[in-house]
């Protein structure tokens, strides 16, 4: 078997040989009169058509050869002959799988009745130098398949329709908020202090300005500044970077979607979003009903509503809004999980709340979480040891956030000077003190509800890991 550079040297001197003949290999245009999926829902034998597109396969039976030609749109099969099709022996010598060509000649059906195109006339559109993998066994390593996902499109129709849902679903929740008078806006990427989440930075330097920076890691604080600023209702899709571990669930940049309304809270904006999920849903899958991580869930059916406390406990016997240290470090042992001495009661209550997550398939809205975790979010009015937070659980894990977002700025002094001393402990994920926010409560922030919800609920309808559900997924550098 022929190695991978014996047949790109084979392919390179196809391509002397096409330059050879005075037929540029590629050229800047195409003169395609339709596409391949046109040609055959308006088939009409005797058309005469220019079609363009991709070699997919080819086979020779003597003075006839036979390819399928993919164009993006559809497949068509077209057919080759010495005596009707110029330059025959060229391409015959030249002609392989990947190469994109363009054929002129008439619809016509074959004697197996496949809608076809005869050539008369061919060119090179761009000559394939890599010999593709063929269809029928594609790309099995799934490291090759995330480095040349390019190939993994080609070869894999359901890949490719994954990117064309991916574009309904954001689309659909763009549309959505726009069509109830939410104002889509780009905020920076590139920030002097990161705030929004718990979660460690990327940093990076601006040599322009001789500083160093970081990648954003939420949207909110910059949303929250336009409220103040005089818009009442913003939204963002866009990227987002969180420089933690790998899983199933979890990458370091994705999309994310957040939006803040003044002057409503989240127990109006629920209904809201549970609307949107499932407009979303139907938009994309055309269904409500999915299989997530062993849950059967259903968009469509009446939501659920868990209570943080009570779930944790019937699980853990403490109530976590009251729990000290000690008792959260007892039970972390009981079950086996091991933490440092860095770890503080909010560390620990939600590393356990993780084990009750898993076990919840929802549709589910979940409330009643402590302070501690959640530095911007109001307290609730009725226990002011709990705070306004609306957590959606889908298939045993948590997919989308819903806030009364606080507006009080001594309130959240107070909750960033507590961060700020975590971070000054050894805790690089609590959040960075961002007084200049604070200065913009200061003159003043109306009530106003949040919410924010990542691309994992795309991986999760969809079925796969979050990379898998990504077009490109980061990935390590190859070491050859």
């Amino acid at each position: 078997m022929a190695s991978v550079e014996e047949l790109r040297t084979e392919r390179i001197k196809k391509l002397q040989e096409l330059k050879a003949t005075g037929m540029d290999p590629f050229p800047a245009e195409s003169n395609a009169t339709t596409t391949n999926g046109a040609f055959l829902t308006t088939f009409v034998e005797g058309a005469e058509a220019t079609l363009v597109g991709r070699i997919m396969s080819m086979r020779h039976i003597g003075a006839i050869a036979f390819a399928q030609l993919f164009d993006g749109t559809d497949r068509v099969q077209v057919v080759f002959h010495k005596e009707t099709t110029s330059d025959f022996a060229l391409g015959m010598a030249t002609l392989e799988m990947g190469d994109f060509i363009e054929v002129k000649g008439a619809a016509m059906v074959t004697k197996t009745g496949a809608q076809s195109l005869g050539v008369t006339t061919w060119r090179m559109l761009a000559k394939s130098l890599q010999a593709m993998p063929t269809e029928h066994f594609g790309i099995k390593d799934e490291d090759e398949r995330y480095r040349k996902r390019y190939l993994d499109m080609l070869l894999d129709e359901n890949v490719r329709n994954r990117v064309r849902r991916r574009s309904i679903f954001w689309n659909t929740i763009r549309s959505f908020l726009l069509a109830r008078d939410y104002t889509e806006v780009h905020t920076p990427i590139l920030e002097t202090k990161t705030g929004g989440a718990e979660a460690r930075p990327f940093i990076t330097h601006h040599n322009a300005l001789d500083i160093d920076v970081f990648l954003r890691i939420s949207h909110e604080l910059w949303h929250k500044k336009i409220i103040a600023g005089g818009i009442p209702k913003v939204f963002e899709i866009g990227q987002v970077f969180r420089n933690e571990g790998m899983s199933h669930e979890h990458a370091q940049d994705y999309v994310h979607m957040e939006l803040y309304e003044a002057f409503s809270d989240a127990r109006k904006g629920v209904p809201m979003i549970i609307d949107m999920y499932r407009t979303a849903a139907q938009a994309t899958w055309g269904t409500t009903q999915f299989t997530i991580n062993g849950h059967e869930v259903d968009l469509a059916a009446e939501w659920g509503a868990y209570d943080y406390n009570e779930l944790m406990q019937n699980r853990f016997g403490f109530d976590p809004r009251t729990v000290t240290l000690d008792v959260v470090r007892a039970k972390l042992d009981e079950e086996g999980i091991t933490y440092d001495d860095s770890l503080d009661v909010g560390r620990g209550v939600d590393t356990l709340w993780k084990l009750i997550r898993k076990t919840l398939g929802g549709p589910a809205i979940l409330t009643g979480m402590p302070v501690y975790l959640e530095p911007l979010a109001k307290k609730n009015a009725t226990d002011p040891r709990v705070v306004d937070r609306f957590q959606i659980i889908l298939g045993g894990s948590e997919v989308g956030k819903a806030f009364n977002e606080l507006n009080d700025p001594l309130d959240q002094r107070e909750r960033f000077e507590h961060q700020q001393s975590l971070r000054d402990k050894g805790d690089d994920e609590a959040q960075m003190a961002d007084w200049e926010y604070v200065e913009a409560m200061e003159y003043g922030m109306p009530p106003m509800f949040g919410f924010g919800v990542s691309e994992r609920l795309f991986a999760f309808l969809e079925g796969v890991s979050i990379r898998e559900g990504q077009i490109f997924p980061l990935m390590k550098p190859k070491v050859d």
